[in-house]
């Protein structure tokens, strides 16, 4: 059985940065990936097209921070790739690749950890989860129901227009991820039937600048889960935005206005259709209210730091509230003949065998760190801060992490 002193499970931005340090600092540590190749996420759950979201100079992992030529750009799918590919082999990180963690258990005398997985049985001092908040899809079991002759693939299987079927296509979900897969579907020529959600909108730029570089500015990702209304609140969806062409907006009633059937929540299948909640103009009144709300955040500080930006006013687009409130369609009828799962992902830590997460399944950490000697969490959602699962942030909370390791 090998002895190492630190595992990190996990070989994504979290993991990476993890290693970083504990390479930096001489310390004994290997880096398990399930995947055969470095970025799995951004390579093999993304579309075609995908570009950040965020732009290029919140790329900050340490040793690595962003210094090309275009900082206010959005990196394509295959330029992120290429960053994580580098950042490895830059650093000379000890990553196994094509390694799965099946199963973490604390030692009877409780001085350390047994690590199953694909390649053998370890033991470690300290073990790092850097596995993420997203392993499962989310995709209803009512999706069960669907007739066989319909395509259903989520959201991070779908790669481009031309891989699809002849037809309409149900896009569920209007979070980043299905707005922009629905955008340059319906752009591509095909019709379009966008479930809605509850995800916010934001403007890609406001008064001169791009809306990310004023929410880092005004403290917005700085904030803290016991700032929320509550703590399912950090399950919430990601703003509304596209880094697509050089960046844009992405609003739904532009879509409506383009043409895309706009549909409430999606409740059930079954006989060949699908049944929605009559919930749409309430799904657009959130959407519409959080512009509003982070607009006048944004112009609150302008105005208390006496900052020189000038004044504007979104367009107010209603298209949205005139479309046809549709409680079901018949996908034969409608001629759909793909649905696309855009609901985002669920997390998942049962190969941690102690009780570390919350009802919800979350771990519970003071800022990643256990109630476990040698045991933490970085990289998810919300773990300290708005910021945490950010190229922009994760580094802090690993920081942290490190100086517990090495304390």
């Amino acid at each position: 059985m090998e002895k190492i002193e630190t595992i990190i499970i996990g070989g994504g931005q979290a993991g990476l940065s993890t290693s970083y340090h504990l390479k930096q600092l001489g310390r004994e540590h290997v880096v398990f990936e399930a995947a055969d190749k470095p970025a799995h996420a951004w390579r093999d759950d993304r579309w075609d097209s995908f570009t950040l979201v965020t732009p290029n100079w919140t790329i900050q992992l340490p040793g690595a921070r962003y210094d090309g030529n275009d900082p206010d750009g959005y990196l394509p799918k295959e330029e992120i790739v290429a960053y994580f590919e580098h950042y490895i082999e830059k650093y000379d990180l000890p990553v196994r690749f094509k390694t799965s963690v099946l199963e973490v258990a604390q030692l009877e005398n409780g001085s350390g950890y047994q690590v199953k997985t694909s390649g053998g049985i370890f033991q470690a001092k300290n073990v790092v989860i850097a596995t993420g908040s997203f392993q499962k899809p989310k995709i209803p079991a009512y999706s069960a129901n669907i007739p066989a002759e319909i395509l259903q693939l989520h959201s991070g299987h779908y790669r481009n227009p031309n891989q699809l079927p002849n037809g309409a296509v149900l896009v569920v979900g209007s979070g980043q991820s299905g707005m922009q897969i629905a955008e340059e579907l319906y752009q591509s020529g095909r019709k379009i039937y966008l479930s809605t959600g509850f995800a916010p909108r934001a403007p890609r730029w406001y008064r001169n600048r791009d809306v990310f570089a004023w929410l880092v500015d005004t403290g917005f990702f700085e904030q803290t889960p016991d700032k929320l209304p509550t703590l399912k609140a950090r399950f919430g969806a990601n703003p509304q935005l596209s880094g697509k062409d050089g960046g844009h907006s992405l609003n739904l009633h532009q879509f409506a206005r383009d043409g895309v059937a706009l549909l409430g929540h999606i409740a059930d299948a079954h006989s060949g259709k699908v049944k929605f909640k009559p919930d749409l103009k309430e799904n657009l009144a959130r959407t519409d209210k959080a512009e509003k709300d982070i607009c006048a955040m944004i112009d609150k500080y302008i105005e208390a730091n006496k900052f020189d930006a000038p004044q504007e006013t979104l367009s107010e687009l209603q298209d949205g509230y005139s479309a046809e409130i549709i409680t079901e369609l018949d996908l034969k009828s409608a001629n759909i003949n793909t649905i696309i799962w855009a609901m985002g992902y669920a997390f998942d830590y049962n190969l941690v065998k102690l009780p570390v997460t919350d009802e919800d399944g979350f771990p519970v950490t003071q800022r990643g760190v256990t109630q476990y000697t040698g045991l933490y969490f970085v990289g998810m959602n919300w773990l300290s801060k708005r910021k945490s699962t950010l190229l922009l942030g994760v580094n802090e909370d690993v920081e942290h992490i490190i100086a517990e390791i090495t304390r």
